[in-house]
């Protein structure tokens, strides 16, 4: 699983044919929670979770961890997530937390990682990893906000549940890592089901949308 020193890594094929059917790949959803989102600085993660996705179908393939922030969860943390000091203090560390991750996402063999707004959570992973004087390789990945954008890109920005709202589909415990995963989950499986009508079939057409506009029928 690990490759050189300092440099986490995870057996995947990274040559998947630009022709593979999307409903032939595997997808891990996944979703952080911090103590705030100063991760530059003084912020740090907390909780992991994610979810397997195969045959563009939600698995029960679920994986959550703690991690132990070094450091105290402010109230408003608390109050917004559920997420107590007594559940960190004696949590596997960041590094730990994180590997355990890769280690969900090597078992599933997953081709390509989704998040709803996933530039924040990768940062998270980055800076963690960076703080234990690790690195890794990221993998292709997608933003189901980003993809909503260009399929409907007169919609205005909604939060997570209210786009699960608007496009019909399950809500998880909210502000919580699995949770969230899950429910970006349902709504990723939706948005690429529907995108079919557009031609939206193979992992090309997905990487297409990245720089081309979609209309949803």
């Amino acid at each position: 699983m690990f490759g050189r020193k300092n440099r986490l890594s995870y057996k995947l094929d990274y040559s998947l044919p630009l022709s593979t059917k999307l409903i032939d790949m595997s997808f891990t959803v996944f979703d952080t929670e911090t103590t705030g989102f100063s991760i530059d600085t003084h912020d740090r993660l907390i909780e992991i979770g994610a979810v397997h996705v195969e045959k563009l179908e939600v698995t029960d393939k679920t994986f959550q961890t703690f991690a132990n922030p070094s450091r105290e969860i402010p109230t408003h943390i608390t109050a917004l997530t559920s997420i107590e000091q007594g559940h960190v203090d004696d949590a596997p560390s960041s590094l730990e937390a994180i590997k355990n991750y890769f280690q969900f996402v090597e078992d599933n063999k997953s081709n390509s990682w989704i998040g709803h707004h996933l530039n924040f959570d990768t940062m998270v992973i980055k800076k963690e990893l960076q703080r234990a004087k690790y690195s890794y390789e990221m993998p292709s990945s997608f933003d189901t906000y980003a993809l909503i954008n260009y399929i409907m890109p007169n919609l205005k920005a909604l939060d997570l549940e209210e786009y699960a709202k608007l496009f019909g589909t399950k809500i998880f415990e909210r502000h919580r890592a699995l949770g969230d995963a899950l429910t970006t989950a349902h709504l990723f499986v939706e948005i690429i089901k529907r995108s079919e009508y557009q031609g939206i079939t193979t992992l090309a057409d997905l990487l297409r949308t990245k720089n081309k506009h979609l209309i949803l029928l």
